[in-house]
């Protein structure tokens, strides 16, 4: 395996591309690189040494396994566990940035994507008789659409002309503006310009085929990506539409998924297509577009010894239809067939039907749905082949069903319903009526029970019953005309790492909210008259927790308006002025 430009030159085999970012600073040598990547690799097939390198894991998960026989040019992704080491420390321009983006789009501080182009075609002059290459781009993050398009432009040109265009390409990157949440960036490379738009989390989704917009003329003219993560998800899905709505609830479970496909670019496309159909949810369990049996986690998978791990695994080597067999749920997909008609679905198959040898595609699982099938969306997407409409329309019928359907979902645990009482920031003198209200927002506490010199009040805990109480006030039928079993669906719910994941995360911004509200009634008290009958400790503990406050927010961990910090460091200075010279000394040292 090579490196691409920007390291210390190594023996053949041993390189990795422009050094990682570890402990450099913003105005470094490559930190704008190392906002976008990690490295680039170059992984080469020696007859004798097989993917010979010291990443052998990056190494295996760089080519297509035997099995699935890729000839010509072949683009897939995997996700791998940062393995040893600590995680280096993220920039703070990295953290101000994730803190604005969805948080299916930040940064994963213990895994890298891996996004590959891999060439085979006959070569004479070579022993295998083959030219096997592959160019990978290593990043923590996950803009699959953007580092495909961007492979598209590098890999042939880098095939053909090898190390000097990929120290031109990595110098490039290393000029780009930082991926900042909400902003449209150019990003030229290679003499074309890509222009992209990085969501920001406050984005209104849009599951239509998206608007270009550019305020700048721009030569050449730059060549307009629709999403920087977003796959066609029509294509993906189009062997398993009849299916779609069990398998979203299978991701929204958090249930074990194999998917077996013919080769890498089907397997990863799949595994990515079922991770983002819960939008805008995040996905919190793990996944692997691309797994061989060469990963250092493979017995960590596949072990007999406990319950399958909440994972969804893409392979192409049928291997792992025995070795896993004891799975609950396993998709076998086949080749893809682009022709205008919709292809053959998969059936759903009871797992007893599964054969470790030659296994028809198929679903195989003994799950049952809890929400009915809605026909309505197959005829819709039925009707759109028959009039050829184009993919990204299809993919916007299929995209806007399945973040209505999670939104729908998602509702009844977070947002007040009209009419419903609101806890705190919705105003101090209302009272919460629970049974009409949507959940999350009962758990907050009144504001005006958050006092400036109080601790304030807790959250009250979730109570799983109380919730299911009041879903036939305010339960998804209200938003959704699917009927079944929501409730079961719920239960389930409850169990999974999803629902851990979003209370972890609810209940952190809450918290945060809290902290927020009582920093603004501190602000807006009279500092005077409060430490007038208090002791130099009181006194000095509130300047302790205002200075912690400051910090966080100046490391974008609170949400607090300019003018709050401004009249907080106003306190902080007054409280300290009030105290005896020797503590003043300890406190603001020279």
């Amino acid at each position: 395996m090579d490196q691409g430009a920007g390291a210390g030159q190594q023996p053949a085999r041993g390189r990795l591309g422009a050094p990682s970012s570890g402990t450099r600073a913003p105005g470094t040598p490559w930190a704008r690189f190392s906002a976008w990547l990690e490295c680039v690799c170059v992984v080469t097939f020696d007859l004798e040494l097989g993917q010979a390198l010291e990443k052998s894991s990056i190494c295996y998960l760089s080519f297509p396994d035997s099995h699935s026989g890729c000839l010509g040019d072949t683009q897939f992704s995997f996700r791998i566990r940062q393995c040893g080491g600590q995680r280096r420390p993220g920039h703070v321009g990295e953290k101000r940035g994730d803190s604005g983006a969805p948080a299916s789009l930040q940064r994963e501080p213990a895994h890298f994507f891996g996004y590959v182009y891999f060439r085979q075609v006959k070569d004479s002059s070579m022993k295998r008789g083959y030219f096997q290459k592959s160019l990978v781009l290593l990043s923590r993050l996950p803009f699959v659409r953007l580092f495909q398009a961007l492979l598209g432009l590098v890999a042939p040109e880098f095939f053909d002309k090898l190390a000097p265009c990929l120290e031109a390409v990595c110098n490039e990157i290393d000029q780009w503006p930082a991926p900042a949440p909400g902003q449209t960036l150019n990003l030229p490379i290679m003499g074309v310009v890509l222009q992209v738009h990085i969501p920001l989390r406050a984005d209104t989704p849009e599951p239509g085929p998206p608007k270009q917009s550019s305020h700048e003329t721009l030569l050449p003219a730059p060549v307009v990506l629709p999403s920087v993560h977003e796959l066609d998800l029509f294509r993906c899905f189009r062997p398993v539409l009849a299916h779609v709505q069990l398998l979203w609830e299978l991701m929204l479970l958090g249930e074990p998924l194999l998917v077996l496909a013919p080769s890498p670019a089907v397997s990863s496309e799949m595994v990515l297509a079922l991770t983002s159909c819960l939008q805008p949810l995040k996905f919190c369990c793990d996944y692997r577009p691309y797994f061989t049996i060469h990963d250092s986690e493979f017995k960590e998978f596949t072990t007999r010894t406990q319950a399958p791990p909440n994972v969804v695994l893409g392979v192409t080597n049928p291997f792992f239809i025995k070795t896993l067999q004891h799975w609950p749920h396993i998709l076998r997909v086949g080749e893809p067939k682009m022709s205008g008609d919709l292809p053959k679905q998969v059936k759903l198959k009871k797992p007893s039907r599964l054969k470790t040898l030659d296994t028809k595609p198929g679903l195989y699982t003994a799950y049952t749905a809890h929400l009915h099938r809605d026909k309505a969306l197959l005829r819709r997407l039925l009707k759109g082949l028959q009039k050829k409409r184009p993919s990204d329309v299809q993919t916007a019928v299929l995209r806007r069903h399945l973040l209505e359907l999670t939104q729908s979902f998602i509702i009844p645990l977070v947002r007040p319903a009209r009419g419903g009482g609101r806890g705190a920031g919705s105003g101090p003198d209302s009272l919460p009526s629970r049974p009409q209200e949507h959940y999350m927002a009962s758990l907050m506490p009144l504001q005006k029970g958050i006092v400036p010199w109080k601790t304030p009040p807790q959250i009250r805990p979730f109570c799983q019953d109380e919730f299911l109480q009041g879903l036939e006030r305010a339960g998804p039928q209200l938003t959704c005309v699917l009927k079944g079993d929501w409730l079961g669906l719920y239960r389930r719910f409850f169990k999974s790492p999803h629902f851990d994941g979003w209370y972890r995360q609810r209940h952190r911004e809450m918290t945060q909210k809290l902290e927020v509200l009582h920093l603004e009634a501190i602000c807006e008290a009279n500092i005077e008259i409060w430490m007038k009958d208090k002791s130099e400790v009181e006194v000095v503990d509130l300047i302790l927790k205002l200075r912690e406050r400051l910090v966080r927010a100046q490391g974008h961990q609170l949400p607090v308006k300019e003018a709050t910090l401004t009249r907080a460091r106003l306190y902080i200075d007054t409280a300290i002025g009030s105290l005896p010279k020797d503590l003043q000394a300890v406190l603001c040292p020279p």
